[in-house]
Order: structure tokens, then sequence, then C-alpha cells
């Protein structure tokens, strides 16, 4: 299902690069009578959309955006993280300072007219939480090494900012305070 979307996407998009940079200067500077090439990218365009359309709703029918959790792939942390300003049973016995890592993410935009069709037919919006998630890992362990570089055994208060960029881009800041354990 996914594949069929990803092609459909594509064909989406190319047909309306197309459409926009080709046939409307071609339109307006030649006869009223559409050329193959440029009917062919107008049914791209609209196939390209109806097909997303129609798996996003054939995959929300069958319930697979609905409540399947997405495969973790996180690690174990090479360090502590608490989100908290102690470590339980332990003594911090030296604050090196703040630790931060920063990405920002976009998705493809045969992705983005995906998660379009699952806005108007209601769902969860998995492209998008697919790419928080890998934005807040990158963001995360970035974080964590240049807290290693510091020579921490734990970060703590760790804080997730997170803010639009611009249309579907989005920026992802993981930051908190390194320390030295007893």
């Amino acid at each position: 299902m996914k594949i069929i979307r990803m092609i459909a996407g594509l064909a989406f998009v190319l047909g309306l690069v197309v459409v926009i940079f080709v046939g409307i200067p071609w339109y307006l500077y030649n006869e009223p009578m559409l050329p193959l090439w440029l009917e062919i990218a107008v049914y791209s365009v609209l196939g390209g959309l109806l097909v997303v359309l129609l798996t996003v709703a054939a995959q929300r029918q069958v319930g697979g955006a609905l409540g399947k959790a997405l495969p973790s792939v996180e690690t174990r942390p090479r360090l502590l993280l608490q989100n908290s300003a102690e470590v339980p049973g332990r003594e911090i016995t030296e604050i090196l300072g703040l630790v931060k890592g920063h990405t920002v993410f976009a998705i493809w935009l045969g992705r983005d007219i995906s998660a379009l069709m699952r806005l108007i037919l209601g769902g969860e919006l998995i492209e998008y939480t697919e790419m928080m998630g890998r934005a807040r890992q990158v963001a995360t362990e970035r974080m964590m090494t240049e807290a290693e570089g510091l020579g921490a055994d734990a970060v703590i208060n760790v804080r997730y900012v997170t803010t639009s960029v611009i249309g579907t881009a989005a920026e992802l800041l993981a930051y908190g305070t390194a320390v030295k354990l007893r």
C-alpha cells in the first residue's frame, strides 16, 4: 500500500510541476488546444491525487492508521537521561553545563499529500508522527554526543521544543543540563 501511495504521490508531484511550470506558460502563449503531453500531466495530477486518497481510505478502512503503534527504534542511552532536576539514589557532583541537539525535518511532498488526505478522512497523521519521531531521535543523539564530549554521566532536566519552520518542516530542539554523578 505504501509503494502504491508513493508512486501516486510521485505522479502527482511530477504532473503538477509539468502543468505549472511548462503547461500553463505554453497554454498562455500558444493555441488553446491542449497537446497530449499536457493532458497526460493533468491526468497524472488528478490520478495521483485520487490513488493517494483511495489508498489512505483503504488503509483507514482496514484500521491500519488507527492505533497502530510505531515500532520503537530508540536504543538504550549511553548515559542517563532524566527530565527531573535530580537523579534518584545518586549525587550530582558537578554541573557541566547546558547541552543541546538540534535538527530541522520535513517530509516529501508526496507523503505530505497523503497526510492531507488522511486529515480530510480523519485518523492519525502517521507521516508526521514518523517524521517527528525521527527528528526527536536525531536531536537526542546530538545532545547526548555533546554531553559525552564534556565527560557527563547524565543529562538532567531534558526538554524538547518543537517549532514550525516553513510549511511542513519542523524544528526540534532537545536540551538539558550535563552533570557528573557519584
